[in-house]
C-alpha cells in the first residue's frame, strides 16, 4: 500500500510505472469491449448481414465499384466498410470475425488516440496556478485513464463496436480525424493572423506540406466520407469552424492547414470510386445515395424513423449510463459562455472547449434532422467522455488536497449516480415481468427469467449503488465513485451484455443460420426460395443463395401471378411461421413437404402449380 502512494504522489518520477499500467488499462479495456467474442456470435438481423453479403459478393464477383446484396445493387453506404469485410475474408475466412474486425479496430484505434491526446493536453488551466508539476502529470495520466476508458464502456460504442455495419467505422475515422486536427492545432508554434499583402508570400506558404497530424486529419476524414457519405467531412467541418471562430482562431488555422495540401488529399482519396461508380450506374445511383440516403434523411423521415425533438436527450442519458449523469457538470465546468477567457488561453488548454463544440454540433445537427436513429449520435461519444472525464480528473486532484472543499455540483452528480444505479437494479429485477411479445421466442419472459440475466443485472448494479453509497460517506472518499462505476462497469459486461449476446443469437440468430445450411441440403437446382412474413437477410449470407422476402399477402401474390408462367422449377422453397404460411402463402399442411423446422420457422417445399394461387382464401 506504501508503495503505490510513493507512485500515486510522484507521477514524473514513476512515469515508467504510469506508462505500463496504461498499455495494461487499454488492453483490457480493448479487449473486453472490443473483441472478447467478437465473432462467437451470428450476424443480427436485419442491416448486419446487408454489409456482410455485400462484401461477400465483392469477392466472389470481383466487382469492388458497385455493391450487390440479394442480386441487386445497395446505394446506401459508401465502399469503405465493404472493402475492409472483403479484405478481412481473404485474410481470415469468410465468418462473423472478418465481418466485425474493421468496427472492433476502429474503435481501438479510437480510444487510444483519445488517450494519447487527453495525456497530453487532458486538463484545464483554470487553477493552473494552484498546486506542483506532479499533481499537473497525475492530473493528465487520470483524465487519459477515465477518458479512454469511458469511450469504450458505453452501450452505444458496444454495441456499435462490435456490429459489422458502417457506423463504428464512421465514428472511428471522424473521432480520430478531430483528434489529429487538435493535436496539429497544439503543434504549430506560430499563431499570426493571415495576411494578405503579400499575395506571392501566402502562396508559396500555402503549397509547403502541413504538420503531420493535419496530413493525418485529411487522410481521415476522407477515409470517413468513403464509410458513410458526406457526414464524414460536413460534421468535422462543422465542429472545427464554430471552435476556431469562438477562439478567434480560424484565419490563423487556415494559414497553418494548407487548405490546398488538404483538398488535394481529400480528393484523392474520395472522388475515384464516387466517380466509377456513377460511370457504372449513372443517375441511379445519384437519386439513391444522394438523394434518398443523404438529403432525403436530414429533411424528411426515411424508412419511419422519426421521433421527437428531445430524442437524443434520452439515448444520450440511456446509452451513455452512467456517465451521462456527470454531462451536464462536465458541460458547465467548459464555462463555454466564458469566451474572452478561451480566447486568452494558449491552445494547449483548449481540449475542453473544443471537445464541448464537439458534442453540441453533433447532438444540434442529428436532432435538426428528420430521420432519427440511435447510432447518429455515436460520433459525439468521445467528446462527451472528455467532457466526464476532465471533470472527474479535476475532482480526484482536488480530492487529494489537504483540506479538500464540498464541490456541491460534483455532489449533486454522484447522487443521481447513485439513484441511477438503484434505478436500474430494480428494473433489471423486475424487467421479465414487463417484457414484451416477440414472434421469434415464444413466452420470452419466462425465458429470459429462467437465464437469470436479469438477476445478475440487478446485483451488479445493486453492489454498484453501495460502493456508490460508501464513497459519498467521506470528501475524500468521492473520487473513488468513478472506479465503482469503471469496475461495476466491466463487470456488467463480462456477466450481463456478453451472455445477453449469447441468449440472443441461440433463440433469434442461431436457428436462422440452422435453416440456411438446410436451404443448402435440400435445395434443388433453379428452384426459387422464398422467406413470408420476415425479412432475414442472414439467410443470404449463410445460404449464400438469393431469397425473396415477402412481409404482405398482397406482394407474394402479385409475385406469383406475374411470373408463374415463366419460373422453370417444379418447386419452390419457402421459409416462415406457421402463422405466415397459412396468412400470406397461403399454405395448409398438406400443400407443402416439410423439410426442417429450427424454433419457430419451418422449411417446406411447395409445388409452382397454376390452382396454388387460385385457391379461395377463406377466413384465417
Amino acid at each position: 500500500m506504501e508503495i503505490l502512494k510513493r507512485w500515486w504522489h510522484s507521477p514524473i518520477k514513476y512515469s515508467h510505472i504510469y506508462g505500463i499500467f496504461s498499455v495494461i488499462w487499454l488492453l483490457i479495456v480493448s479487449w473486453i469491449v472490443f473483441l472478447w467474442h467478437l465473432g462467437s456470435t451470428s450476424l443480427v438481423d436485419e442491416t448486419e448481414p446487408l454489409f456482410a453479403e455485400a462484401a461477400r459478393q465483392m469477392t466472389v464477383t470481383g466487382n469492388w465499384i458497385t455493391p450487390y446484396f440479394n442480386e441487386e445493387t445497395r446505394f446506401d453506404k459508401p465502399p469503405l466498410t465493404y472493402w475492409l469485410m472483403a479484405v478481412g475474408y481473404k485474410l481470415i475466412g469468410v465468418n462473423e470475425w472478418a465481418v466485425r474486425l474493421p468496427s472492433a479496430i476502429a474503435g481501438i484505434a479510437l480510444i487510444i488516440l483519445g488517450f494519447y491526446t487527453l495525456r497530453y493536453f487532458g486538463f484545464t488551466n483554470f487553477n493552473s496556478k494552484d498546486g506542483s508539476e506532479a499533481k499537473k502529470q497525475r492530473q493528465l495520466w487520470v483524465a487519459a485513464w477515465i477518458g479512454s476508458a469511458l469511450m469504450g464502456l458505453n452501450l452505444q460504442t458496444i454495441i456499435w463496436g462490435r456490429t459489422g455495419v458502417s457506423d463504428m467505422l464512421l465514428s472511428g475515422c471522424m473521432g480520430s480525424a478531430l483528434f489529429c486536427f487538435f493535436l496539429g492545432y497544439t503543434s504549430e508554434k506560430k499563431n499570426n493572423q493571415l495576411i494578405f499583402n503579400n499575395l506571392s508570400a501566402v502562396i508559396n506558404e500555402q503549397l509547403e506540406l502541413p504538420n503531420k497530424w493535419y496530413l493525418l486529419f485529411y487522410i481521415l476524414t476522407g477515409l470517413a466520407v468513403l464509410a458513410k457519405g458526406p457526414v464524414g467531412i460536413v460534421l468535422p467541418g462543422l465542429i472545427i469552424f464554430c471552435f476556431l471562430v469562438y477562439v478567434n482562431q480560424f484565419w490563423s488555422v487556415v494559414r497553418e492547414i494548407k487548405l490546398l495540401w488538404g483538398l488535394a488529399i481529400f480528393l484523392v482519396i474520395t472522388v475515384p470510386w464516387y466517380v466509377l461508380v456513377i460511370l457504372e450506374n449513372g443517375q441511379a445511383y445519384i437519386n439513391s445515395f444522394f438523394g434518398y440516403h443523404n438529403f432525403e434523411r436530414f429533411t424528411d423521415v426515411v424508412n419511419g424513423h422519426d421521433a421527437p425533438w428531445y430524442f437524443y436527450f434520452i439515448i444520450v442519458l440511456a446509452l451513455f449510463a452512467p456517465w451521462s449523469v456527470y454531462l451536464p457538470l462536465g458541460i458547465m465546468r467548459s464555462r463555454w459562455w466564458q469566451y474572452n477567457h478561451w480566447r486568452k488561453q494558449p491552445r494547449q488548454y483548449h481540449l475542453k472547449i473544443f471537445a464541448f463544440w464537439w458534442f453540441v454540433c453533433i447532438f444540434v445537427f442529428f436532432s435538426i434532422s428528420v430521420t432519427k436513429l440511435p447510432s447518429y449520435v455515436l460520433p459525439l461519444i468521445p467528446a462527451a467522455a472528455i467532457l466526464v472525464a476532465l471533470l472527474w480528473s479535476d475532482a480526484i486532484n482536488q480530492a487529494q488536497s489537504i483540506k479538500p472543499k464540498i464541490d456541491r455540483g460534483l455532489l449533486i452528480s454522484v447522487i443521481a449516480n447513485l439513484l441511477l444505479a438503484l434505478l436500474l437494479a430494480i428494473a433489471f429485477y423486475v424487467s421479465p415481468n414487463f417484457i414484451g411479445h416477440d414472434p421469434a421466442i415464444p413466452k420470452l419472459s419466462r425465458v429470459v427469467a429462467a437465464t437469470g440475466l436479469t438477476v445478475r443485472g440487478a446485483v451488479v448494479w445493486g453492489l454498484m449503488g453501495v460502493a456508490i453509497a460508501f464513497c459519498l460517506t467521506k470528501i475524500k472518499y468521492w473520487g473513488w465513485a468513478i472506479v465503482a462505476n469503471l469496475m461495476g462497469f466491466l463487470l456488467f459486461i463480462s456477466l450481463v451484455l456478453v451472455p445477453v449476446s449469447f441468449f440472443v443469437d441461440t433463440h433469434r440468430q442461431l436457428p436462422l443460420r440452422e435453416i440456411a445450411q438446410d436451404i443448402n441440403q435440400f435445395h434443388q437446382p433453379d428452384e426459387l426460395i422464398f422467406m413470408v412474413g420476415f425479412k432475414k437477410p442472414s439467410l443470404v449470407f449463410y445460404s449464400h443463395k438469393p431469397i425473396l422476402f415477402f412481409r404482405k399477402k398482397s406482394r407474394y401474390k402479385e409475385y406469383w401471378d406475374s411470373n408463374k408462367d415463366t419460373i422453370q422449377s417444379e418447386t419452390s422453397l419457402v421459409i416462415g411461421r406457421e402463422k405466415e404460411l397459412r396468412k400470406i402463402a397461403k399454405l395448409q399442411p398438406e400443400d407443402y413437404q416439410q423439410l426442417s423446422q429450427h424454433s419457430v420457422y419451418k422449411l417446406v417445399r411447395i409445388n409452382n402449380r397454376p390452382k396454388f394461387m387460385s385457391k379461395p382464401t377463406g377466413k384465417l
